[in-house]
């Protein structure tokens, strides 16, 4: 049940952002180390709405993943002893 929640507070989130950047019209600059590019606000937000919804589940994913590793080897050295 719990996982649910987190699902529909996300995807409330994600809309919020999406509804916020589509009613901005305006344009803005972003400077790279290597480029600048004119992007509407709507754009600029849903880019970085997703990279940061990437990153995060990245970021939980290495987290579990590093977190079951430890429990497995835990788990070895205890049944060698």
């Amino acid at each position: 049940m719990r996982i649910y929640f987190i699902v529909l507070f996300v995807l409330l989130l994600l809309a919020i952002a999406f509804v916020f950047g589509s009613q901005n019209e305006q344009l803005i600059s972003l400077n790279y180390l290597v480029a600048r590019v004119e992007l509407s606000v709507a754009a600029a937000v849903s880019i970085f709405t997703g990279i940061g919804f990437a990153l995060g589940l990245l970021a939980t994913l290495l987290w579990r993943l590093i977190r079951k590793g430890k429990k497995a080897l835990a788990k070895n050295r205890s049944t060698e002893v």
